[in-house]
């Protein structure tokens, strides 16, 4: 028998978006100095939700002009106790206003309701909960005596978890005594705006907080800008080998966080039930738009047809659409360029040869949208195997020894993170030492908590962020923290061990 879900739609009128939205600089909206503007679309309907100032060189002049004033009048003389109050008055607004945040993030970015509520905005509080709590200890993270800010950040975000890895950069940066020009995605800015009037709500002084709306030339005149002291990116790793370029031979710190094509492995002995679940919510959460997705399932043989036949049965069972619906699993892809590209990698699976089995969910008329898919008889020179998809697309490969698994998960450009599913807590270790990943999940997969440091290898970036590791990169101490940043000077990069 198949039980139909009534419709539960969340209420739109919680949120009151502006027909129009400036640049957020020294504690007040401007007008961009050129005028220029962008449209933001609600990915779900391709209706555009408001217009956002772009950016220009004057603008993030004026930014970090305001962001170097503030941190050398206001923010880096203040103590680390009164800092602290400010970044506990924002986590509990976060809280207070949870409920309209969520429903923004939804509408600017396509995921469903559910995870921007039950996830993204508990972890985004949390984070500045936990760093608010750091802000008067940094004495003893075990970064020295007298560890120092490093002064004026900048920081570029992704569109995947729009706030919360806006919280992953502020509230540490903030705790250690810097100040921020931050610059959203350009197809999802509105969570980042309304924290701009969050941090006017907390009575933030003018200048710690800066908001730059734009595309891919704000951010890089961002990055580049001479004043800025520390870089902090999260995207793409192509982007990301740019930024470092242009930094080259500056004495700015960086820290990356890039792709992923982590591997999810499941032994013989794994609970089938609970790693079907793992597997779910490995790649399919959030519409795979996650740089540490499972998006690559190894399976050990014996247990390779069970394993499938439980997994289509499952994401038979997933809905797909509204994600102001409570009831939807599946968004929306959040742009049609994300959306062009995922047909492209699901096209070349096909065209190498792989069998594509898609779940059955109705698309709508309008949107844009791609249901859950897996290729099985995928092997490592395919595509879908080596290049980060982003999107709701597994590939299934399969092994029959530990040592195998090891080979194959290993084998990848990327190191970001790895799931195990196995009953034996030796083989979990044994396998955890082995991977080449910065987090290496145990029968369970995309799990995040402020206190856990989280960050990759190879081209999956450099530095950590979360837990003690995290506070590193925005300090500047007699201590070194272990891979916790990169300086690069004369020319050189030079890896912090």
């Amino acid at each position: 028998m198949t039980f139909e879900y009534a419709p539960a739609p969340e209420s739109r009128s919680i949120v009151d978006i502006a027909d129009a939205y400036g640049l957020f600089i020294d504690g007040q909206f401007v007008d961009p100095a050129d005028g220029r503007t962008f449209p933001t679309v609600n990915p779900a309907t391709e209706e555009i939700l408001s217009t956002v100032a772009e950016a220009g060189q004057q603008d993030v002049d004026r930014a970090v002009r305001a962001a170097r004033r503030a941190y050398e009048q206001v923010w880096g003389p203040m103590s680390g106790r009164d800092r602290g109050k400010y970044l506990y008055r924002i986590a509990r607004l976060l809280q207070e206003r949870s409920r309209e945040l969520a429903v923004l993030e939804t509408l600017d970015n396509g995921k469903p309701i559910r995870e921007a509520r039950d996830v993204d905005l508990p972890l985004v509080a949390a984070h500045f909960f936990y760093h608010a709590g750091w802000a008067d200890k940094l004495e003893h993270a075990g970064f020295g005596p007298a560890p120092r800010p490093l002064g004026v950040a900048a920081q570029v975000i992704p569109w995947n978890f729009p706030l919360l890895m806006l919280a992953w950069k502020v509230a540490p940066a903030l705790a250690c005594g810097n100040t921020v020009v931050l610059k959203p995605a350009e197809t999802t800015p509105l969570t980042a705006l309304a924290f701009a009037d969050i941090c006017r709500q907390a009575d933030l002084p003018p200048g710690i907080v800066n908001i730059l709306t734009g595309a891919g030339d704000t951010g890089r005149m961002l990055v580049e800008h001479p004043d800025v002291d520390k870089v902090a990116f999260t995207g793409s790793t192509a982007v990301g080998q740019q930024i470092m370029r242009g930094l080259a031979g500056t004495s700015k710190r960086l820290s990356l966080e890039l792709g992923g094509k982590a591997a999810n492995i499941v032994f013989d002995d794994a609970p089938v039930d609970e790693a079907v679940e793992g597997i779910v919510n490995g790649i399919f959460f959030n519409q795979g738009h996650v740089c540490c997705a499972g998006s690559r399932l190894l399976l050990q043989e014996s247990v390779a047809d069970e394993v499938l036949t439980s997994l289509q049965r499952r994401l038979s069972t997933l809905r797909l659409g509204d994600p102001l619906d409570k009831n939807t699993d599946i968004g929306a892809i959040n742009s049609a360029a994300q959306l062009e590209r995922i047909h492209e990698l699901a096209d070349s699976g096909d065209a190498e040869g792989a069998t594509r089995w898609t779940a059955p969910c109705p698309l709508p008329d309008r949107g844009y949208w791609f249901p859950p898919t897996v290729f099985t008889g995928v092997t490592q020179a395919h595509r879908i195997a080596r290049e980060e998809i982003f999107g709701p697309v597994l590939s299934v490969l399969t092994f029959r020894t530990p040592d195998e698994a090891v080979e194959k998960a290993n084998n990848t450009p990327y190191g970001l993170s790895a799931g195990i599913w196995t009953e034996k807590g030796s083989r979990i270790l044994w396998m955890a030492q082995r991977m080449r990943a910065g987090v290496v999940w145990a029968n369970t997969f995309n799990r995040f908590d402020p206190t856990s440091p989280f960050g990759g290898y190879k081209e999956s970036g450099f530095g950590r962020e979360g837990g003690i590791q995290g506070l590193g990169p925005y300090l500047d101490s007699d201590v070194v923290d272990h891979e916790a940043t990169v300086r690069i000077g004369f020319g050189v990069t030079e890896v912090a061990r």
